[in-house]
């Protein structure tokens, strides 16, 4: 049988390369640093490529590559791939997320060290001749309490350090089991804002996302008890970085110590990195020789496992399945992701321990495994550090403490086919149930205890209350006040009783403001309301593509 043959057209640590050298049945192609206009037509005769972040795999590069099955980014960042292009050319993509976990941590821990003992600023005055011993008087870490945002692998990985420092470890993550949390020693705080007060140091390592973007903000820095200390070495944006500097400069917080920005390289007329209580570095968390060596190890690794033993580790897009396959089951997987989207936000804050999958009629007859993976992974979304698909939701959950379970029947019910997702928090029970209409379309049929029939796609507005007259006609004034056009809308009773507890869900055009969701929940009969933000109807699953 001929060798499966793998490119590399990036430098990549000698260790990696003799992975692939030595490994039987490989081939390797060592073409680092080649032009990038050769890359599509070296392509075209290889089974797997490895890459760091200098080759650009577009559309255009993938488009006809029939033989390529592999893509490897040997490290964590894979803008630099077109992962729904590949997705349709039948290319799965793996990236290495763990080889930088150690240099990454180390060097936030590093960070906020040199930042208490004014190492930097100290170093720089001796190199001026300077012996200013009473100007850099620091501060020990031992004792401190450490808030880390973010419990993913880097952030358990910081945590773990700190504790050895004897630092008091309070950590920030809507995913992690507090039973998980008190096994590794951290108090686990479910809010941010009691987290940002309690801290004399924090540190951010979540994804940058559109709820993360900002979230250490000029408001929650000022909670913050004043000589705090702030360390950002996960994304640029997830601090505030003209707040940050404003609170620096007034002395609230004590030092900053900074490693990634919204913008790489800063401009010169940056003003956070000029600030004398700043420690800045360009980007150095995975700048490690170790790192280096370990993602190119690892990125060798996977390719052999895959070509060889197909084994399908870190992969950051779907697993190709045949047409067939996908036209069986496609809507049930959207199905699914919706439900896991929707019951992740009516979450919010409160810690997932486990979930239950009911499958009933014929959904019960497709590979729920598969479903359960995309109801997996559309309640974890946007909430790790790597990406989350239908191939690596299990292990992700499994990591935060989460079990998933799920049961079928192929019994019939009220509908032909229905998906009951119930998740167990800290808080109680949430739950909810879909189905399908025809072959195109995802409806939502219970929220809790409440039958209904709505709309599972763009924005809703759902808000609980006692069944009373006049309710809904409020509720359409406000709307209209702001501005928010009601698409359609479904009422519940529990128990189909009139007077009693009650769901409403209104699916709107456009993002009610802050201001409208206040005077709604400021109803007298309302008891709770949230704000669900799905997909547009008909949306592709992001791990296919177009």
């Amino acid at each position: 049988m001929p060798a499966h043959r793998v490119l590399v057209t990036d430098n990549l640590s000698s260790a990696g390369l003799e992975v692939l050298e030595k490994t039987p049945g490989i081939e390797l192609v060592d073409k680092q640093g080649c032009p990038l206009e050769e890359i599509p037509d070296l392509l075209r005769e290889v089974d797997a490529i490895l890459i760091r972040s200098r080759t650009k795999l577009t559309p255009e590069v993938l488009a006809g590559q029939q033989r390529l099955k592999l893509i490897v980014r040997a490290g964590v960042g894979v803008d630099n791939i077109d992962q729904a292009a590949a997705t349709r050319e039948g290319i799965v993509v793996m990236n290495t997320p763990a080889g930088n976990t150690v240099s990454t941590a180390e060097h936030a821990v590093a960070m906020m060290m040199a930042l208490s003992r004014n190492i930097g600023p100290a170093a720089a005055s001796m190199k001026e001749g300077r012996w200013d011993r009473k100007k850099f008087t620091g501060t020990q870490l031992a004792g401190k309490t450490l808030a880390v945002v973010g419990l993913g692998r880097i952030g358990l990985t910081v945590a773990s350090m700190a504790r050895g420092m004897d630092m008091k470890i309070v950590g920030y993550d809507p995913f992690l089991s507090a039973e998980r949390a008190e096994e590794l020693g951290i108090e686990l705080i479910r809010d941010v804002d009691a987290i940002c007060e309690r801290c004399d140091y924090l540190t951010v390592h979540t994804p940058l996302t559109d709820e993360t973007r900002g979230m250490i903000d000029a408001r929650r820095l000022a909670l913050m008890k004043p000589g705090v200390r702030i360390v950002n070495c996960a994304r640029g944006g997830i601090v505030d970085e003209e707040a940050l500097a404003d609170a620096v400069e007034s002395g609230h917080v004590a030092g900053a110590a900074v490693d990634v920005f919204t913008a790489e390289p800063p401009a010169e007329s940056f003003r956070l990195t000029k600030l004398e209580n700043v420690l800045a570095t360009p980007h150095l968390g995975a700048s490690t020789d170790e790192a280096q060596e370990l993602v190119a190890v690892e990125a060798a690794e996977l390719a052999v496992g895959f070509l060889l033993r197909n084994e399908v580790r870190h992969a950051i897009n779907m697993v190709p399945v045949s047409a067939t396959e996908m036209k069986e089951v496609g809507l049930y997987l959207d199905l699914a992701r919706r439900l896991g989207l929707l019951v992740c936000q009516l979450v919010k804050s409160a810690g997932i321990k486990s979930a239950k999958i009911n499958y009933r009629g014929e959904v019960a007859t497709k590979p729920t495994k598969l479903i359960t993976a995309s109801f997996t992974a559309g309640l974890l979304e946007g909430a790790m550090d790597e990406g989350v698909n239908i191939v690596s939701a299990e292990v992700m959950a499994r990591d935060r403490g989460i079990e998933i379970t799920e049961t079928t029947s192929s019994e019939p019910g009220d509908f032909a086919t229905l998906i009951d997702v119930a998740i167990d928090t800290d808080e109680g029970e949430r739950s909810a149930a879909g189905t399908l209409f025809g072959k195109q379309f995802v409806r939502l049929v219970k929220i809790g205890p409440y039958p209904l029939e709505a709309y599972l796609d763009g924005n809703l507005l759902i808000y609980r209350h006692r069944d009373v007259p006049g309710l809904i006609g409020f509720i359409g004034n406000i709307c209209a006040q702001h501005g928010v056009n009601i698409a359609g809308m479904s009422l519940g009773r529990r128990g189909n009783e009139q007077g009693g507890d009650a769901v409403a869900i209104l699916n709107v055009d456009v993002e009610p403001s802050p201001e409208a969701l206040a005077e709604i929940a400021a109803h007298a009969e309302v008891t709770g309301v949230d704000l669900v933000k799905l997909p547009p109807a008909g949306a592709v699953l992001p791990w296919l593509g177009s």
